[in-house]
């Protein structure tokens, strides 16, 4: 006796699986933040950094000229260690690496 299941039945499991899967990490992922905020160490789940706010100004021909904002020139970005956004925060493997670069203008 032989069973054959279409491609469709396999292609709804599979999407079954992977949504499952993202589902159970964004929830345990949730937790750990949640416990790590209750009793919070030196491994805080939240992190602020400060950085200079550069302005990138266009110029004629091309070119691009960068300056420090002088109404606000410095920018302060909380960010926090886990894999998926939080408490209205960017994870800081996201923030970390776009922190420096430049406001196009």
């Amino acid at each position: 006796m032989s069973f054959t299941i279409s491609p469709r039945v396999v292609a709804k499991r599979m999407l079954i699986a992977v949504l499952s899967a993202f589902a159970f990490a964004y929830c345990g992922d949730y937790l750990w933040f949640r416990v790590r905020l209750i009793h919070p160490k030196s491994n805080d789940p939240l992190e602020s950094f400060t950085a200079p706010r550069v302005l990138a100004i266009p110029e004629k021909g091309g070119k691009t000229s960068y300056e420090i904002d002088q109404q606000n020139p410095e920018q302060t970005t909380t960010c926090v260690h886990s894999l998926f956004p939080h408490a209205g925060s960017s994870p800081c493997w996201y923030v970390k690496p776009r922190l420096n670069q430049p406001i196009q203008m």
